[in-house]
Order: C-alpha cells, then sequence, then structure tokens
C-alpha cells in the first residue's frame, strides 16, 4: 500500500511539475508576441538560446544561429509597418520531460496591406530554469 501511495504522489508531482512548465512556455510566447507588436525584435529575440546552434528553419532552409536569426529578422521586418501585429494560435504544448518541449502553433500578422500567416513547430529547452526556443520551423 505504501509503494502504492508514494506512486500516485510521485505521478500527481510530476504532473503538477508539467503544468507549471506548459503555463511558462505559453508566458514565453505571450511575450514575444507582446515583444513584435510593439516593434522589438531585440526583445523578441530574448526568448531564443543565445547560441551558434539555434535553428531556424524557414521558407528558405535552415539558418543556425542566435545573431543570423536576429539579422534575418531585421532584414526581413525593417519597420513596425511590415511587422504588423502578430498574434498566435497555440495549438499543442507537449513537456516531454524536464528539459526538453514542443511546441505547434500557428501565427497570422495583420498589416496594413496584407495578412500573411503560417504554421511554426518549436523546440524549446530549459537552462538554469529558463525555458529558450533551440530550433524553430516556422512556415
Amino acid at each position: 500500500m505504501k509503494k502504492l501511495i508514494l506512486s500516485c504522489a510521485i505521478i500527481l508531482l510530476s504532473c503538477i511539475c508539467f503544468a507549471q512548465d506548459k503555463q511558462a512556455i505559453l508566458k514565453v510566447l505571450a511575450t514575444q508576441q507582446q515583444d513584435w507588436n510593439r516593434g522589438n525584435i531585440d526583445a523578441f529575440m530574448q526568448s531564443y538560446w543565445k547560441s551558434d546552434s539555434l535553428l531556424f528553419l524557414g521558407t528558405k532552409g535552415p539558418n543556425y544561429g542566435w545573431q543570423t536569426t536576429l539579422d534575418h529578422y531585421k532584414k526581413t521586418y525593417p519597420d513596425k509597418a511590415t511587422m504588423g501585429q502578430l498574434t498566435f494560435k497555440i495549438l499543442k504544448v507537449d513537456v516531454l520531460d524536464k528539459t526538453n518541449a514542443f511546441v505547434l502553433g500557428a501565427w497570422n500578422l495583420k498589416r496594413a496591406k496584407d495578412a500573411p500567416g503560417g504554421y511554426f513547430t518549436l523546440w524549446f529547452k530549459k537552462f538554469n530554469g529558463v525555458w529558450k526556443i533551440v530550433a524553430d520551423h516556422t512556415s
């Protein structure tokens, strides 16, 4: 009986921890959306792993590196008008273990002349208690 109670307690604790991690990841994405909508790409990029190993996969293929990703965003979105208003629709957040999570979502930009959108998958990794995006596939 003690083993059963201990097992249930461990499972319950794991569920609580994963729920807290899911909320933390959703907060990262909400902050990203807010930073984008303020026209602040530098702040938006703080959610990404600041490493040469960061992977960003877009329509033109894979790119590596935090700085490369920042430069790409600044070239593609040089001002607030081209950035538009970003909205995310989060379809799935799977916390895989203590340090890895997968996110599936949709994005949409509302701009004066158009409203592009698409989907994204993100691999989050937890570093020193902070969730960071280590791989981003956006189409």
